[in-house]
């Protein structure tokens, strides 16, 4: 088995430990440490987790809207066969648990769904926080329901704004969400 790194990266809505080998990410989780506790060291072999961080800050500032960086699932079959159905969720839609289930061919499985989707490692990414429940209200999400809020909102506002989507962040109402959502991280 390859080495695995760790690499931190502070988003508007708190510390995000990436980790994975140079071949792929295997995991991009909300930590709850107020400062980053993994400093990067250009030498060291880093490209796959930098390239991941990257591709992370263009999706805060409302200019990625789909990841491209490679990266693994670590599951069970079925754990995998619910994350694969996730990455068809669109971005700045949501769906329910049901949704899933019927996806995977499984409608009985609402609730395995959602255990699968609460041991998604790879935030974001595969986006467990676009999902709901069938009465259209948020449920668990392993960030903080706080943070699912946030991302759901952000995802909205990017696609809704005028002109270029990373323009959301720069007017008046961009910053008093940020600033809200600050207010609101766990400190």
């Amino acid at each position: 088995m390859s080495k695995r790194y760790a690499l931190s990266y502070v988003s508007p809505i708190g510390e995000i430990e990436i980790q994975g080998t140079n071949e792929a990410v295997y995991s991009i989780m909300f930590s709850n440490r107020n400062e980053p506790s993994t400093r990067v060291i250009e030498e060291a072999p880093f490209q796959v987790l930098k390239e991941c961080a990257s591709q992370l800050d263009e999706y805060f500032k409302g200019e990625r809207f789909e990841f491209s960086f490679p990266y693994a699932y670590e599951g069970t079959d079925f754990q995998q066969k619910v994350w694969n159905a996730l990455v068809n969720v669109g971005y700045g839609t949501t769906t329910a648990y049901k949704d899933i289930a019927l996806a995977i061919g499984n409608e009985k499985a609402i609730r395995a769904v959602g255990s699968a989707n609460g041991k998604n490692k790879l935030s974001i990414v595969i986006p467990c926080h676009r999902i709901i429940g069938s009465n259209q209200k948020l449920t668990g999400y392993a960030g903080g329901l706080w943070r699912k809020e946030w991302l759901l909102q952000h995802e909205k506002r990017c696609l809704g704004a005028k002109g270029a989507p990373s323009d959301y962040l720069k007017t008046e109402e961009g910053i008093k969400a940020l600033k809200a959502a600050i207010l609101r991280m766990p400190r």
